[in-house]
């Protein structure tokens, strides 16, 4: 079977005021056919984790190529750094010093501890501009996917939304999609959203530190980054919403946000893909579904496969 290739990579980003890492897997044809372009797909980590997860603990290149043999579309696959930055513009500046003295993390402190915390534009401007210039890929926003999983789930998705005239098609496993969602619990329409900053507390619970700093603490910054209500927005300017696929575990933490984020969506009457699968929040689940999203990305940013006939 025809193998794809591997290489580190770097790019330098204005919108952080660093310069950040990121792998490139380049498909089988890459190399031997050099006058052709390709689409590329975008895979983005969780909370906690690097831009080697999806490689280390998933090998999305034997995925990859295992797709491609079966005759999928080609395409370039990025998986760059994120930090533990919700791939958002934060609402607060970080800690340079506290941040610095992190012993926690293994990746230098002048890469970690951003300055500009702009990560949407890191994703969507920086990285993709970086790729564009040094790699050969197709420039149009038809022919460029991103997904993730988790906190990458949730930035796959925003991302998307946020910036359409980039992304065509998102993908999120087991995604952190309604933040401010109070409930029901199990999840059953109509939703219940905070409207309170006690009751973003209240939606959030142990995971409040998670968004806060980067949120903000009242409602209006929680919503200015909340999927369903980026939706809304690109509905009510009659703006194409990106092609949407998400996942998650019947017994993921965030299965009742998932829920409530697809019922946003069937509010709207948008069509995409939601499937609950068994299992939790962990890489068993993200290993066994990952052929399903990066298949699925496949066929809207490469196309079918050809007619054998």
């Amino acid at each position: 079977m025809p193998r794809g290739s591997l290489r580190a990579d770097t790019v330098w980003s204005q919108s952080l005021g660093t310069t950040k890492r990121l792998l490139v897997y380049l498909p089988p044809s890459y190399a031997r056919d050099t006058a052709r372009r390709f689409p590329v797909a975008f895979y983005l980590h969780g909370l906690g984790g690097n831009e080697d997860n999806w490689l280390l603990q998933a090998r999305i290149d034997r995925v990859a190529d295992s797709l491609f043999a079966r005759g999928a579309g080609e395409a370039i696959v990025i998986m760059p750094d994120g930090d533990d930055s919700w791939y958002s513009t934060w609402a607060t500046l970080p800690a340079a010093a506290a941040c610095a003295a992190d012993t926690v993390r293994k990746e230098p402190a002048a890469s970690y501890c951003v300055p500009w915390p702009h990560y949407d534009d890191y994703i969507a401007r920086d990285l993709v501009a970086h790729v564009d210039s040094n790699y050969r890929t197709l420039h149009s926003p038809a022919h460029r996917g991103i997904a993730g999983l988790s906190m990458g789930g949730y930035g796959a998705v925003t991302l998307a939304l946020r910036y359409p005239d980039v992304f065509s098609s998102a993908a999120s496993h087991s995604g952190v999609l309604a933040p401010a969602l109070l409930g029901p619990r199990p999840f059953r329409e109509p939703a219940r959203w905070a409207q309170t900053p006690a009751e973003l507390r209240e939606a959030a619970g142990a995971r409040y530190g998670w968004f806060a700093h980067i949120f903000g603490r009242d409602t209006i910054g929680w919503y200015a980054r909340d999927p369903s209500r980026l939706v809304g927005r690109l509905v009510s300017a009659g703006t194409p919403v990106p092609e949407l696929f998400v996942d998650v575990g019947v017994s993921d933490v965030f299965v009742d946000q998932n829920r409530a984020f697809a019922a946003t969506l069937r509010g709207f009457g948008l069509s995409y893909v939601y499937t609950e699968h068994p299992g939790g929040h962990d890489w068993t689940y993200w290993r066994t579904h990952l052929p399903e999203s990066l298949h699925w990305l496949l066929l809207r940013i490469a196309g079918p496969p050809p007619d054998p006939a």
